[in-house]
């Protein structure tokens, strides 16, 4: 396995992904100097009133000069803007790579930018909260996560190999795949779930014959729970509708299909299709749990998991 330690790592994006990387870093010794960046003057003085990084940065481009791992943390529809800023101060042998959501978009906006002799390897950690912000991370967050990378058919293997022995010290487990179908995967796993949660939410609250109080009041089951994926960082999910839109409007497509099925079983009273759907994403609950990706502990285990611990 590679040395997953860098001498000086650049974090672009101090937010929840960003400020969960500079404590991990931090507790695992991975690199020697941590340097931060984010354009909000506010965001960078709370992230040094925490101590996330040694040195603090409102310029990206200043950040990342000398940096030996760049990692990009902001929405992937600020992608290119980004790579556009950082490309001419990037030093050669320099990894570049990101932690978007989407991964087509990311490459098309990045990859044009980047310097001869810079490795850019995308990639996602599929890990995250409902909360955003320097507060909101935490060192375990990528524990027994996956993190998927997207590496061009031409990276360097090495830089490859060191990238992923970097996640892996981070707790992750890391995987490699092609960019098109991390976004078909991620379409069904993560972006349509919370679409459909802030669907469900905002016609909720759209309902005239329940009231709000009456919805907040017996909000201790279902719904709680697509609540706290419908309060997530709405920048982030908008730019993940935009910049996946193809893969996601397949999967609403498929999705739609099946709540007709479903429907018509409701209307005609056909118990056992219902029953028999019912049966078989019960058991995709326990598989999850079986591959330790969530907990079968009462309320998810959020009680006695880490602040916002989830998707």
């Amino acid at each position: 396995m590679s040395d997953p330690h860098f001498q000086r790592v650049a974090l672009i994006g101090i937010g929840l992904i960003g400020s969960s990387l500079a404590r991990v870093i931090r507790e695992k010794g991975l690199a020697e100097t941590i340097t931060i960046s984010t354009r909000s003057a506010p965001t960078l003085a709370r992230a040094e009133e925490l101590g996330l990084g040694d040195r603090y940065c409102l310029s990206a481009a200043d950040a990342v000069k000398d940096a030996d791992l760049v990692v990009v943390s902001v929405p992937v529809g600020a992608s290119e803007e980004v790579a556009k800023t950082i490309a001419p101060h990037l030093k050669r042998g320099a990894i570049l790579t990101d932690v978007g959501s989407t991964k087509g978009s990311v490459v098309s906006q990045m990859a044009p930018h980047v310097p001869e002799g810079v490795h850019f390897i995308p990639g996602h950690p599929i890990a995250g909260t409902e909360h955003s912000g320097p507060d909101a991370g935490f060192a375990a967050l990528f524990q027994n996560r996956w993190c998927i990378l997207t590496p061009m058919p031409d990276t360097d293997a090495g830089a490859i190999e060191k990238l992923a022995a970097f996640w892996t010290a981070c707790g992750s487990n890391v995987d490699t795949m092609d960019p098109q179908h991390h976004d078909l995967v991620l379409a069904i796993v993560s972006h349509l779930p919370h679409i459909i949660a802030y669907n469900i939410v905002g016609t909720a609250d759209d309902l005239q014959t329940v009231t709000k109080s009456e919805v907040i009041k017996y909000s201790a089951s279902g719904f709680r729970d697509f609540t706290r994926l419908a309060a997530s960082d709405p920048t982030m999910w908008r730019d993940v509708c935009l910049h996946n839109k193809d893969a996601i409007l397949e999967m609403l497509s498929r999705f739609s299909e099946d709540l007709s099925a479903l429907q018509r079983a409701i209307r005609w009273g056909d118990g056992q299709a219902l029953f028999d759907l019912f049966t078989r994403t019960r058991g995709i609950r326990r598989s999850i749990i079986e591959a330790g990706q969530e907990t079968p502990a009462p309320d998810f285990g959020r009680q006695a998991a880490a602040p916002g611990a989830g998707e």
